[in-house]
């Protein structure tokens, strides 16, 4: 087959970086956008960007087609959009990119967290966007990376299976096939359901970061933050708050995987509890704490992965106290409403759908309300 050549890398962070680089060391052209000009200017007057990486792994100078902040220009020629923002960027991302979508593009969002692709797809048709284009998402960014400079990227890990759902699911293999030449990793995710309510993320980082909010603030995280944060009822609440995932997931009929089955699976790592068995994880040793509360633990994690998981136990009579307590926890430290800012229900243009209906929309793309 032939695969495409022109992908576009939105968002010049630690991880778009890395990717933009590592794509185009594997002979792709590519174009990096970033709305502030002034955070790739000097990779566009370099013309690319210096990419380092374990032993083995992808290096070099990694020349690009251009890195720009004109949407449209990023959005003329791109076969991919691969978005690489924080998930709270996702809707506004969404609507920049709205009058630009064409027929036949792939848009996939690294990672989604929970229901990104639900929003962004949702987005997209709220702004008028009637283009026959893929939205997709991973449950999992691939990279562990970070930024060494302005025109430079590390890489640290490539995970070797990263699971990959498109909306609808009877796409996803559309995706895989049209990528699988720089990503093999990309395994199929089976529905964005599946890919969102996996999102591990939302039980570990904002009970952790909450829980241990007094000792973050008075030694700005001097601590291990898996280690040390996890004391035996900091891992009660966890096991509580994965308990209730769980649940809202098999409400609408996904089998998702418990919190130890996920580190077993990811690390080959057991205990007796989940405390037990994050403190068997030998790679959470000498990770610190944030150094702060403004942290995306909080204000990412919170609206974009707690609250649709709360939203959606909520439309279908799921008791979400546990989840529910943490989010207004977060509220009242913020000073804000990650309810109204967050991914609801109905944001997303699911409320009121029926468990059937709602199966239908994310496996076959059946068209639903989005008043």
């Amino acid at each position: 087959m032939t695969y495409p050549k022109n992908y576009t890398v939105v968002g010049a962070g630690n991880g778009g970086k890395a990717m933009a680089a590592h794509l185009a060391l594997m002979g792709k052209e590519v174009t990096l956008f970033n709305r502030t000009f002034s955070h790739i200017e000097v990779i566009a007057k370099r013309r690319g960007i210096e990419l380092e990486s374990f032993p083995g792994g992808p290096q070099g100078f990694a020349v690009l087609k251009k890195a720009t902040s004109d949407v449209s220009e990023a959005m003329e020629n791109a076969e991919v959009i691969m978005v690489v923002v924080p998930s709270s960027g996702h809707a506004d991302v969404a609507k920049r990119i709205a009058p630009y979508v064409h027929d036949g593009q792939i848009i996939l969002l690294n990672p989604g967290r929970t229901f990104g692709a639900i929003e962004f797809d949702t987005t997209l048709r709220r702004e008028g966007c009637q283009a026959n284009a893929v939205v997709a998402e991973t449950e999992t960014f691939i990279y562990a990376s970070r930024s060494d400079g302005p025109a430079q990227a590390r890489i640290f890990r490539i995970k070797e299976a990263v699971p990959v759902a498109a909306l609808p699911a009877n796409r996803t293999e559309l995706v895989l096939n049209a990528i699988g030449d720089v990503y093999p990793q990309f395994i199929h995710g089976i529905d964005v359901l599946h890919t969102g309510l996996n999102n591990m993320g939302a039980i570990f980082h904002p009970a952790l970061t909450i829980l241990n909010a007094g000792r973050i603030e008075s030694t700005h995280g001097d601590f291990e933050f898996y280690i040390d944060g996890v004391t035996p009822s900091v891992g009660y609440v966890l096991e509580a708050l994965d308990r209730e995932r769980v649940t809202v997931a098999s409400s609408v009929g996904i089998r998702a995987r418990t919190a130890q089955e996920w580190l077993e699976l990811a690390y080959n790592v057991q205990g007796k509890d989940l405390r037990e068995a994050i403190h068997n994880q030998s790679g959470y040793y000498g990770i610190k704490a944030p150094s702060t509360l403004s942290h995306r633990y909080i204000f990412e994690d919170v609206p974009m992965s707690l609250v649709p998981i709360a939203s959606l136990g909520n439309q279908y009579g799921i008791s979400v106290r546990g989840i529910d307590s943490l989010i207004r926890l977060a509220c009242i430290i913020h000073k804000t409403d990650y309810y109204r800012t967050g991914r609801t229900v109905d944001k997303l243009g699911i409320k009121d759908l029926s468990i059937a209906e709602l199966n239908a929309y994310v496996k076959e793309g059946v068209a639903h309300n989005l008043a």
